[in-house]
């Protein structure tokens, strides 16, 4: 079994307790925890070479500017892309919304279809409603196999050329369904419609090279890869990059401005308006470094070994129900799961007097809910460095919720 117990001393948060208990963090696919590479990167260029980028003539400037674009190149080599075709956005949402209303207003008309799945977040659902409302397209689903994956047999009913857009993650923040990224780029090269990949989980988790992904947008954000909140990437076909329209104007993004039209700064910047966040682009940077460091395979591997763990032991706790794949080669370390009639955010708080920290609720996929037919779901997921002993105190405290509510 591969060993990364040696990182935890980089993450200074999980030498903590609560209440009581050592801290075993289980909600990476939320958010994750932060080494201190990227602690220090953000606090040294805070101390040391913060100013405002771009168009300043001064050396403090300019050496934020080269600290801010140098990030932009370390996050695009991340996967595998040229710097120029890398957008910084706020998170995986809001590089959706840059989609949605950038391209999808001048392309999208009656009569089209965007094709989803029924276990997308909401952040590739709404932003797609949103711009329906707008332009009359119509918004149509893949349903899921009996083991949570995408049904890609369905494919031969809904994929057609009316679609013009197949947009769906490339990691079930809830399941922890991987792809199939293969089959559905496939499909939509096959009617000429866009490629666009919910990377939120699939990016931290998985080696990723764009040029082996057959796609044409791939978003996702820092604070689920070790980086910061408040900034994420959106990487884009550089021909599709030029062709849209920036969703936000202002400040950056201009190449000139008269009193009746305004011309855009060449890609990214275009699409970077206002005063971007740039401490929080050196520690995206650093925890793009911090991953590469380690290995992409060795993150994939051990999060395979890991849940793989999880899952025999949960298999362990009676009237436990677990939701998503069983085959570690096309799942990641998203385990969901229910206890008997135990509502998750009760369970959730008993793991919590255990020091266990795992997420409840609906994960912000209300529809995936309800074709799951459960309000909620209590929620592991792992990362880095989490070891097998918080998998075993895990089980420990479900058996402990299990006598407490008297489903024992």
């Amino acid at each position: 079994m591969i060993d990364l117990s040696h990182l935890r001393a980089d993450f200074p948060i999980l030498q903590r307790e609560v209440n009581g208990h050592p801290l075993a963090y289980l909600d990476s696919a939320s958010s994750t925890q932060k080494p201190i590479q990227v602690l220090d990167a953000m606090d040294r260029f805070y101390r040391t070479s913060y100013a405002n980028v771009h168009r300043g003539a001064y050396a403090l400037a300019e050496e934020a500017t080269e600290a801010y674009e140098g990030a932009r190149g370390k996050v695009a080599a991340f996967i595998g892309a040229p710097a120029s075709e890398l957008v910084f956005v706020r998170g995986t949402t809001s590089a959706i919304n840059l989609i949605a209303y950038g391209w999808g207003l001048d392309h999208l008309g009656e009569g089209d279809r965007v094709m989803l799945t029924l276990l997308e977040h909401h952040a590739n659902i709404v932003p797609w409603q949103l711009v329906a409302r707008h332009t009359g397209a119509e918004l149509v689903y893949l349903p899921l196999t009996d083991d949570r994956r995408i049904d890609t047999a369905a494919l031969d009913g809904l994929i057609d050329d009316r679609v013009k857009v197949v947009a769906f993650s490339g990691m079930s923040n809830v399941l922890g369904s991987i792809g199939p990224v293969d089959e559905l780029a496939e499909a939509a090269r096959s009617v000429g419609a866009i490629t666009v990949v919910d990377g939120a989980q699939m990016v931290p988790h998985l080696p990723t090279a764009v040029s082996d992904l057959g796609v044409d947008f791939l978003a996702f954000s820092s604070h689920k890869m070790l980086g910061p909140t408040g900034i994420g990437a959106l990487w884009g076909k550089a021909e599709l990059l030029d062709e849209m329209e920036p969703a936000e104007g202002g400040g950056e993004m201009i190449r000139d401005v008269d009193l009746h039209v305004s011309t855009w700064a060449d890609v990214p910047h275009k699409f970077e308006a206002g005063t971007p966040p740039i401490a929080e682009a050196v520690g995206f940077g650093a925890a793009a470094d911090y991953l590469a460091a380690i290995g992409m395979d060795a993150v994939r591997q051990h999060e395979k070994e890991i849940t793989g763990y999880a899952l025999e032991r949960l298999s362990e706790v009676p009237d436990l129900t677990v939701y998503g794949p069983s085959d570690l080669e096309v799942r990641g370390g998203a385990v969901s799961f229910t206890l008997a009639d135990i509502h998750p955010h009760d369970l959730a708080t008993i793991l919590d007097q255990h020091g266990i920290a795992v997420r409840a609720g609906h994960h912000c996929a209300k529809p995936l809910m309800r074709a799951l037919d459960v309000p909620a779901t209590a929620r592991a997921s792992f990362y880095v460095y989490n070891l097998l002993e918080e998998v075993d105190a895990l089980i420990a405290a479900l058996h402990e919720a299990r006598r407490l509510f008297g489903v024992a």
